[in-house]
């Protein structure tokens, strides 16, 4: 076979559907732990979906789309097309934020599973005793960067499964068993109206309550790197569309069920979602209300471990590219003979369990909200940084490299695209700044320690890429000293 018909067999093997994108993408989007946090925003949280749901999200989607398409483009994601528009330094820095953002968020996810795990075995120590709640989180996070090491097949599927089990099954049934709530006439504890969904002030103290839902839709940028193996590139936006309005209408499932049913004072974020299950079902006299909390804790639970699963095996493969070019040390650059990165992935690991003493024992005490509102927050930071630049990227592509090859477009008229990119950038910038205003339900105390916990994480989390970029010259050096040594390469 020749390398054109190489070239031809590969192509049809890596193509895709439209409908084949939205299922691959749908799990980096459609999440149950962030419930509870939109719930607490009462009303307004139908305002902040519309926000970062269509105002933002599209023109995430859209614009990564046709960075993606761009020829040279497709693989390396923000690490691409940073590097090339924007130089080496702040390519590497995007890659780094959006990378780190995901150790920062499998805090959020672990919380969230361990507060499911607490009702579904009646052990709420675990969920309020800081050391217990930090010895459950390792055993999750290492045990499952074990569970990789001979390939992401089986993890894979086991991540799908999950999803169905985890996710797809409890909103389902949240769906009808809020349909049924509200039909048979019981009262809402909370009431949509015009004056209601708007934010009670325009102050940060309301507005960081839009954190929660940046988080909510941030992610789809990794799915654009497909643009370009989809039969029809035509049908992308279309998918974005569809799975915004899917993800809208479970998020508004999820946050109607919680904030009807459970009075917002007692709104518990890692745990808030089980009861509002406990809530719904107490309409049917015949049903065990605590055997379906303990059951809904389980599958979600499950779900988020699957989340977990993936987001430990996805990302790696930027950091692995960017250590073959010399961007960490050589050790980073390897692979163990499945071809997983596993020195990335223990690295990863380190510094997530960093973090999770930092924000479970920082917190400290019984604080479990704070420290999931904190690693939720930490996350937004850092992955908004990340989307300034990639906006300010694509800004650049749109207003000096029209010469650029590219399949995909995010709009017909470079006025729209310019809007487009103009529109992603400040909402991501609003989104980063309201992050630093402790929510006003907070006390003075709680205030406090959120910004001194929130400040510390952040600054500490910016300067890394910056001074790592330091030494690139020296480890590029290094790596070419060693081409072609004993390096395995993966086999993804």
């Amino acid at each position: 076979m020749n390398n054109e018909e190489k070239s031809t067999s590969l192509s049809e093997h890596n193509q895709l559907t439209g409908v084949q994108l939205f299922s691959m993408t749908t799990s980096m989007v459609m999440t149950v732990y962030g419930f509870a946090a939109f719930a607490k925003q009462g009303p307004t949280a139908l305002f902040f979906l519309f926000l970062a749901g269509i105002l933002w999200f599209i023109p995430v989607t859209r614009s990564a789309g046709e960075m993606a398409s761009v020829d040279g483009w497709s693989k390396g994601g923000i690490f691409t097309w940073g590097r090339h528009m924007l130089g080496e330094r702040l390519g590497w820095s995007a890659l780094f934020y959006q990378w780190i953002h995901i150790t920062v968020g499998m805090c959020t996810m672990m919380y969230f599973i361990i507060g499911c795990l607490s009702i579904t075995f009646n052990v709420p120590i675990i969920n309020t005793n800081p050391l217990f709640k930090f010895i459950i989180m390792m055993v999750i996070l290492w045990g499952l960067i074990f569970a990789q090491q001979r390939g992401t097949k089986i993890t894979g599927k086991i991540a799908q499964w999950s999803f169905t089990i985890g996710v797809i099954i409890p909103v389902f049934l949240l769906l009808f068993l809020t349909i049924t709530y509200l039909v048979k006439g019981n009262p809402m504890l909370i009431k949509i109206n015009p004056h209601t969904i708007l934010p009670s002030s325009w102050s940060g103290n309301v507005l960081v309550g839009f954190v929660p839902f940046i988080l909510a839709f941030a992610g789809a940028e990794g799915s654009a790197t497909h643009v370009k193996d989809l039969k029809k590139p035509s049908v992308y936006p279309k998918v974005m569309m569809a799975l915004a309005i899917c993800a809208i209408a479970s998020d508004i499932i999820g946050t109607i069920s919680i904030g009807a049913t459970i009075p917002n004072a007692k709104i518990q974020l890692s745990t808030g979602i089980v009861y509002a299950y406990g809530a719904l079902v107490q309409q049917f006299p015949w049903v065990n209300v605590v055997f379906i909390e303990r059951l809904i804790g389980l599958l979600l639970a499950i779900g988020i471990i699957g989340e977990i699963s993936s987001w430990v095996v996805g990302p790696n493969a930027g950091m692995y590219e960017a250590a073959k070019e010399g961007y960490l040390p050589e050790r980073f650059a390897k692979t163990n003979p499945y071809g997983v990165e596993t020195n990335v992935m223990i690295l990863q690991g380190v510094i997530v369990s960093i973090m999770a003493a930092l924000l479970t024992f920082g917190a400290g005490g019984d604080k479990s909200n704070l420290s999931f509102q904190t690693a939720m927050s930490l996350t937004v930071a850092l992955y908004t940084l990340m989307y300034m630049l990639m906006f300010v990227t694509y800004l650049v592509l749109v207003f000096k490299h029209n010469e650029l090859n590219r399949t995909f477009r995010a709009a017909k008229s470079k006025v729209m695209r310019v809007i487009m990119g103009v529109l992603g950038f400040v909402l991501s910038a609003f989104g980063f700044i309201v992050t630093f205003f402790p929510p006003a339900a907070y006390n003075a105390q709680q205030k406090h320690t959120y910004l001194t916990l929130l400040l510390t994480a952040f600054i500490i989390v910016f300067f890394i890429p910056l001074i790592m970029y330091q030494f690139h010259g020296n480890w590029t050096l290094h790596h070419h000293d060693k081409s072609g040594s004993d390096l395995h390469h993966p086999v993804h």
